[in-house]
């Protein structure tokens, strides 16, 4: 009678497992809840941190919009119809719905506060990049001066988020501006469809270098996000997209072996680049790629992903902009701004915090079942997409250490953040995790007003 002994030890294990899941979400939700309070005293005390709910830039502000409707059903929907959907559609119906339901879970978040503050609004205030579109009238001009407006104090300084990113960010909704797509509406709605579209992005990435059991388990849990509330008109989603596709063509050239995708994955990686200078991070995420298809990795495919990744940073040094020299300038600014009086001893543990709001406790739990995953190596596919996750948290971490990210992470990190997520196909009872994920993403959403 063996057969019911194992049975007994295979449920006692799952139980076990299931248990240290549990202690991992706990963990990270004791971390939120001391952010929370501490956050609260020191800004309460000494005023240093600069969010007026820390440890996310944020009010409290309870509240429903024309949104919540169709948030609350898509959450029930997701939850009860995401898993099976996700096993049983053909592969390109599934990213093609992954997509869809990705937009339409973003936007009605971002719609709870209705459609000029969540959406129209965000990416108009003083600090944000469609301010500035009148002075690029003459673009190769603003490009060769871009430079001299970084620092404060500098003749027509630039506005925060465009002293803090090189000018492909900016450029973007120039470009937008000048076919007639301008307005806070369209750019908001730019950010939102292309930001969704890092979910299929991600999944593209885990079929070719995992299996596509794996990608279609973590299928739901990129879509209903915590992190879809940042994810809603803010140019960090438009950020994540483009990082998320070129780490997706990568994985296809080494898995295909095609240098067509390598040179494409190259272009895309210099934009990013181009977009925010700490997402030079994301080549550690390259890196993992380039390792798990290292039998794929050929010479002619290195040169193409070579070859595409010079066409931008040359297009822009021969523009005049030098992104080297900008950066060192926006280290000055930096100081020079709130980020100089941000506590570091503070940020450097609560910015992860903010790390598990927009990622859930589910990933939490996910990134348990990583580094077992890691440890005990039984089976290739969950072990190659540990491999990659654990890139991501060390891209992460690297940009935590680095200082130049004390606060506002909820937003700067989603190109990271969306690398987390598939951690969570990893947990064996997905729907409890799913609720969890919505429900989170529902209550930041209705209870703060969130900056971005």
């Amino acid at each position: 009678m063996p057969r019911p002994a194992a049975d007994g030890a295979s449920r006692a294990e799952a139980r076990s497992g299931t248990r240290r899941d549990l202690y991992a979400a706990g963990a990270a939700a004791l971390l939120v809840t001391v952010a929370v309070l501490v956050g609260r005293h020191i800004q309460d005390t000494r005023h240093t941190l600069f969010v007026h709910w820390p440890p996310v830039l944020a009010e409290w502000d309870p509240h429903v919009g024309p949104g919540t409707p169709a948030a609350l059903l898509l959450a029930v929907a997701g939850v009860a119809y995401g898993p099976p959907l996700a096993a049983r559609l053909p592969w390109r119906g599934l990213l093609a719905a992954a997509w869809a339901a990705s937009t339409a879970w973003i936007l009605s978040l971002a719609l709870v506060d209705g459609w000029d503050q969540g959406v129209a609004s965000r990416l108009t205030n003083r600090n944000e990049y469609l301010r500035v579109i009148d002075r690029f009238h003459d673009v190769p001009a603003a490009l060769r001066d871009f430079t001299h407006h970084i620092v404060a104090g500098s003749p027509h300084p630039w506005p925060a988020h465009v002293a803090g990113h090189p000018p492909g960010a900016t450029l973007t909704f120039v470009l937008l501006d000048r076919i007639g797509l301008g307005g806070g509406g369209w750019a908001g709605m730019w950010c939102i469809v292309l930001g969704a579209s890092a979910c299929a992005a991600v999944l593209v990435a885990l079929r070719a270098l995992t299996d596509e059991t794996l990608a279609r388990r973590a299928a739901p849990f990129l879509i209903l996000a915590p992190a879809a509330v940042w994810l809603g008109a803010s140019a960090d989603a438009y950020f994540a997209a483009v990082a998320a596709w070129a780490l997706a063509l990568l994985a296809l050239a080494v898995t295909r072996r095609s240098p067509a995708w390598a040179a494409g994955s190259g272009l895309l990686f210099g934009l990013t680049c181009y977009l925010s200078y700490g997402l030079t991070l994301i080549a550690l995420i390259g890196a993992a790629v380039l390792l798990l298809g290292r039998t794929g990795v050929r010479p002619a495919l290195l040169l193409a992903l070579l070859a595409g990744l010079a066409v931008v940073p040359l297009a822009f040094t021969l523009a005049g902009f030098n992104w080297w020299t900008a950066y060192h300038l926006l280290v000055t600014r930096y100081y020079q701004g709130v980020g100089g009086t941000r506590p570091y001893g503070y940020w450097i543990w609560a910015n992860l915090a903010c790390t598990v709001l927009i990622t859930g406790v589910a990933t939490a739990a996910g990134l348990r079942r990583t580094g077992s995953a890691l440890a005990h190596r039984t089976d290739p596919a969950r072990t190659r997409l540990a491999l990659l996750v654990a890139a991501a948290l060390l891209a992460l971490l690297v940009a935590d250490l680095s200082g130049m990210s004390k606060a506002e992470t909820e937003r700067i990190w989603l190109p990271f953040a969306m690398w987390l997520l598939p951690a969570c196909a990893l947990l064996p009872r997905p729907r409890p995790w799913l609720t969890a994920q919505a429900v989170l993403a529902l209550l930041l959403n209705h209870l703060l007003l969130t900056g971005w």
